[in-house]
């Protein structure tokens, strides 16, 4: 199977000024997709910088663009809600004419784990966020696929939340489920069409670009184990990689040779997506914005 190349495009720029320009831009480049972060606010330095929606900007897109499929890696339930969230993906999935790709994970304890906390309260600790994430993600299955769902669970209710007309993509928009532990797997499994990674992050920083393809190999090795305890084919899943966030960094992106051998690596272990943050100077994801298009451009035939 060919290797797709995606961006991620994070919301740091105002639409009118130059916002709207980079998401053509990745229509025009032939980019698969490409999604955009879902936070309340990020990491240094963007934590007090411009920092816009997840859901109004995907929207945006959906109407600036016609072919590029869009998504969010991540939306998690750090601050959002199944019965709320599923009736915005409906729409978005309905204003993009079935080009929506939700990606999910638990979330993590940055500033989304506080942020609506009063002061005096504790963020989750993992276990507590995996429980939520257990629950959140076959609700949502449910809200996307019938008219009208009732449920009680230990986090979240619904009492006749209806969702007609339901999804443009049948019979629902698909999940890329972001995972690396059993009970994340497990769902992915269960209820991804896809299942992202951003590798092992133990090794980020003292380990090696050869040890973070072992681990993710694990990681691989450790979703095909889910799917057939499942019952299902792991070869059903795309499988996507969120680059910048292994040993390599940003290292890839220095040349189209680099990148290819990067991703080639990578595709050798049945990755079907490969994810290109869009350049930021002065940041982690700083890189050459020529060197950047010409991957784009060329890279993509010479994977195939």
């Amino acid at each position: 199977m060919s290797l797709r190349l995606s961006t991620v495009i994070l919301p740091v720029h105002r639409w009118h000024d130059g916002g709207r320009d980079q998401w053509l831009r990745a229509e025009e480049l032939g980019f698969h997709a490409a999604y955009t972060y879902d936070h309340l606010s990020w990491r240094v330095p963007f934590r007090d910088g411009p920092w816009f929606g997840a859901v109004p900007t995907l929207t945006a897109a959906a109407t600036a663009t016609e072919r590029l499929r869009l998504g969010t890696l991540v939306t998690s339930p750090n601050f959002r809600h199944p019965v709320t969230l599923a009736k915005e993906l409906i729409s978005l999935d309905d204003i993009s004419g079935g080009r929506f790709t939700l990606g999910i994970g638990a979330g993590g304890n940055g500033f989304d784990a506080t942020t609506l906390l009063r002061g005096d309260a504790e963020p989750w600790t993992p276990r507590e966020r995996a429980d939520r994430f257990g629950e959140f993600v076959p609700l949502l299955d449910r809200l996307l696929t019938e008219d009208a769902v009732t449920y009680e669970g230990t986090f979240y209710s619904a009492t006749e939340a209806r969702n007609i007309p339901g999804c443009v993509q049948r019979p629902r928009l698909p999940f890329a489920v972001a995972a690396t532990g059993p009970r994340g797997l497990k769902l992915a499994a269960r209820h991804g069409q896809a299942w992202v990674t951003t590798g092992d992050p133990k090794l980020f920083e003292t380990g090696t670009p050869e040890e973070s393809v072992e681990a993710i190999r694990g990681q691989a090795e450790n979703l095909a184990k889910a799917c057939a305890a499942a019952g299902r084919n792991v070869a059903e899943l795309d499988k996507i990689l969120l680059t910048g966030f292994t040993p390599d960094r940003n290292r890839p992106l220095e040349s189209v040779d680099a990148f290819v051998d990067f991703a080639g690596r990578h595709q050798e272990l049945g990755f079907t997506e490969i994810v290109i943050h869009w350049p930021i100077p002065d940041s982690g994801f700083a890189a050459d914005q020529a060197v950047f298009e010409r991957i784009a451009a060329e890279a993509a035939t010479q994977l195939r």
